[in-house]
């Protein structure tokens, strides 16, 4: 059954940090994979896992600069992962697999924002091939570790971003339209999360629940592509305590992998530790989901087409 798109009153907010949804919840034995977890909403994600007593796969693209950050933590295994290079990635699955090691938690968080197009060597736009396309591959690649879990979740980071574009499936990679840095993120960010509502579908009769996320807003260094001027302007516009903390952004990510509150539940766009609002196209608020987001054809067209551009299917 499809689980509704509203809140559901958690008791938690958008202050609510990771350690705080966990509370003395234990993880022990649990495993869990989280891209991007050492920097960031993903290195408190990691922390916050691992403090509860899972162990903690973190793939990184820049190994070095992920094991200064994970230095001490107890339960981390660090990888080798490159999320816009297909070959990388089945060779990280490929490791992991022949572990035999199910996964419990797999947090697709790792992604890149507003960058000038580049394109990756299929010629597929950046950020859509990393953001959504690279995930995609990933967990589709992992799925046998996922079921073997019984029980596993898959958390999507998606955005508010995904306000300013729906999915062009008529020039998905700029071929012909002209390239804007915000209308790309804003699809890959779209992607995100109809790629959690259609792999919900996939998982429920194996007992995989997939989720979408909105951290909120957060300085991290998914920045790291703006000017000077474009971050000064972003911050003029933002006013009081606009900005969560680290610890605050991935509060919703590591409730959606672990909380009792969500058992039966997936498919969902979430944000503030709650179920988001549907909310329509036109609207003006920076919360909810719009439409173009939470569209189970629109879900199921970009399925088809991830599994075309990728070569990539479901693990059997």
């Amino acid at each position: 059954m499809r689980t509704k798109q509203e809140p559901i009153h958690s008791g938690f907010g958008e202050r609510t940090t990771a350690r705080e949804v966990l509370g003395d919840r234990r993880l022990d034995s649990a495993i869990a994979v989280v891209t991007g977890g050492y920097t960031g909403v993903g290195l408190e994600t990691t922390r916050a896992l691992v403090a509860a007593g899972a162990t903690v796969i973190v793939p990184a693209r820049t190994p070095d600069k992920a094991r200064s950050a994970l230095t001490g933590m107890e339960r981390v295994e660090l990888e080798q992962l490159d999320l816009s290079k297909p070959a990388s990635i089945d060779a990280f699955t490929e490791r992991f697999l022949a572990s035999g090691r199910p996964i419990h938690m797999l947090v697709n968080n790792a992604g890149i924002m507003a960058t000038p197009l580049t394109r990756d060597a299929r010629g597929f736009e950046s950020q859509l091939a990393t953001n959504h396309l690279g995930h995609f591959q990933l967990t589709a690649r992992l799925w046998p570790a996922l079921r073997k879990a019984h029980g596993a979740r898959v958390v999507s980071l998606s955005s508010r971003g995904h306000r300013r574009s729906a999915i062009d499936f008529e020039d998905p990679h700029f071929e012909r339209r002209p390239y804007d840095k915000w209308i790309a993120y804003g699809q890959s960010k779209t992607a995100n999360a109809l790629f959690a509502l259609a792999l919900d579908v996939r998982g429920e009769p194996h007992r995989i629940r997939a989720f979408s996320v909105h951290p909120g807003a957060i300085m991290t260094e998914l920045v790291r592509s703006l000017s000077d001027e474009e971050l000064r302007a972003i911050q003029s516009a933002s006013t009081g305590d606009f900005y969560k903390t680290p610890e605050q952004g991935a509060a919703t990510s590591v409730w959606c992998a672990t909380s009792p509150q969500l058992d039966g539940m997936g498919g969902v766009y979430c944000e503030d530790v709650d179920i988001a609002e549907a909310v329509p196209a036109d609207s003006s608020s920076s919360r909810g989901v719009r439409p173009w987001a939470r569209d189970p054809e629109l879900a199921e067209r970009l399925w088809t087409k991830s599994e075309e551009w990728t070569g990539v299917k479901l693990a059997p």
